[in-house]
């Protein structure tokens, strides 16, 4: 029996084929949990599966467009008929702007960003609390960003976006506590992750935001974001509610 009290528990775990939801897959895996690997990326997917599964541990993947309705029924789904309901979901798949500020981002940038990074949780998390509550008990995590917590960290759209995912948070916290489900959120700093960022050449945003990039310090391993979503999924952290936990080396202190 694991310690952390995940052994045999059903999880999602989104943005899973890469980064951070890699790193947490796995993670809850050697936990003995049972993971649904949901990834835009089939091959991405797909590698993890097989990753888990060679370690001895039990997954699935699912892939699509988690901004989509039909992808969120399909993961929700996959994991009430594989793995006998929902348990923990982590909200972890995301994107990045283009570091641009208010008057540089387009409709199509800010649409795109705001649909992955906050309403694509929205759905899911609509998705998977009927299940939740006929349990009487959940855990949610959900990765919000530096940029949640400052104005300096990214763009008009990215940040608007994780300041969303902590507003969420906060709200599912206080809602649902009485039902047994818990709500938090990491916010990662510098993560070796291989995210790469489309900046436009002698934009405005890029330009403000360079001065303050000094402040990151030693960039977090995936697995070390991955290491704080599990212990806020764990029974370790069973009266922990609604917090906005800073994985950043002490940035948001800087």
């Amino acid at each position: 029996m694991s310690a952390t009290g995940l052994d045999g528990r059903s999880v999602i775990v989104t943005g899973a084929g890469s980064g951070i939801g890699r790193a947490a897959a796995l993670a809850f895996a050697a936990e003995g949990a049972r993971v649904v690997v949901a990834d835009l990326n089939p091959e991405s997917a797909t590698a993890v599966v097989q990753e888990i599964e060679a370690a001895g541990g039990g997954a699935v993947a699912v892939t699509g467009d988690l901004s989509e309705q039909e992808t969120v029924d399909r993961v929700t789904a996959t994991a009430v008929e594989r793995f006998g309901g929902v348990d923990v979901l982590v909200n972890n798949a995301g994107i990045m702007d283009r570091m641009s500020a208010v008057a540089e981002v387009g409709d199509a940038e800010w649409e795109r960003v705001i649909r992955v990074n906050l309403t694509a949780p929205f759905l899911l998390t609509r998705a998977v609390l009927p299940h939740m509550l006929a349990a009487g008990r959940g855990a949610i995590v959900n990765t919000a960003s530096e940029a949640s917590l400052r104005g300096s960290a990214a763009g008009a759209a990215y940040t608007a976006s994780k300041h969303g995912v902590v507003g969420l948070t906060k709200s599912l916290a206080v809602m649902y506590r009485d039902k047994g489900i818990r709500t938090n959120a990491i916010a990662p700093g510098g993560t070796r992750t291989g995210i790469t960022v489309d900046l436009e050449p002698g934009a405005h945003g890029p330009a403000v935001l360079g001065a303050y990039m000094g402040n990151i310090g030693r960039p977090a391993e995936a697995a070390e974001q991955a290491a704080a979503i599990v212990f806020l999924a764990s029974d370790a952290a069973s009266n922990i509610n609604g917090v906005i936990l800073p994985v950043d080396n002490g940035w948001a202190a800087v």
